[in-house]
């Protein structure tokens, strides 16, 4: 009796990525961090600074941070975020030197956006590996639009306790996903 023909099977091997490749992907949330905050900097003529801030830049800038992980295949879902880390502190980085040096916010201000962005970056990058991006990207939205708005806030005693929350609740999710990801399941 004959044999059903097997399917075709692809054996992709699992990905280390060494230094240079983690240089890469801290310099890409370099990269992408300094037109998108110069371009959001320079929008305010065009549009009211809290439509700007608050709804289209966590839109474009959490996809923007991410776009390179989509085109990883055979890491694992470990590595995945390890790269996530690396592109949302390249990204938070570029900022924080953007803002302090040129738009002149005071640099102890700037310290809780590196740690967002490299957090939010590792909740997208869950979704990634998982095969499931959107209900993370617009979980890494939402908090970062909740991030912006409370930014915007005249009051300074709401905006420092309303911050310091989202921010402890985007680091205490990143935290939950990174320890999630598996550090044998292959992303494909």
């Amino acid at each position: 009796m004959e044999e059903p023909p097997q399917p075709p099977h692809c054996i992709i091997p699992i990905h280390k990525p060494n230094w240079k490749e983690y240089a890469f992907f801290f310099v890409s949330g370099i990269l992408v961090s300094i037109p998108f905050t110069l371009f959001f900097s320079q929008t305010y003529p065009f549009f009211p600074a809290i439509i700007t801030i608050v709804v289209f830049a966590p839109f474009i800038e959490e996809f923007a941070k991410v776009l390179p992980l989509f085109y990883r295949h055979g890491e694992t879902e470990r590595s995945l975020t390890v790269l996530a880390i690396l592109i949302g502190l390249g990204f938070g980085i570029a900022e924080f030197v953007l803002y302090v040096a040129f738009l002149d916010v005071p640099p102890l201000a700037r310290v809780p956006g590196v740690i967002f962005h490299t957090s939010s970056a590792v909740i997208v990058a869950y979704g990634i590996a998982k095969k499931n991006p959107l209900p993370f990207y617009l979980v890494a939205v939402g908090l970062h639009m909740a991030n912006n708005f409370v930014a915007v806030l005249e009051s300074y005693l709401l905006s420092v306790s309303a911050g310091v929350l989202i921010l402890v609740a985007t680091y205490l999710l990143a935290w939950r996903y990174y320890h999630k990801a598996s550090t044998e399941k292959v992303v494909v």
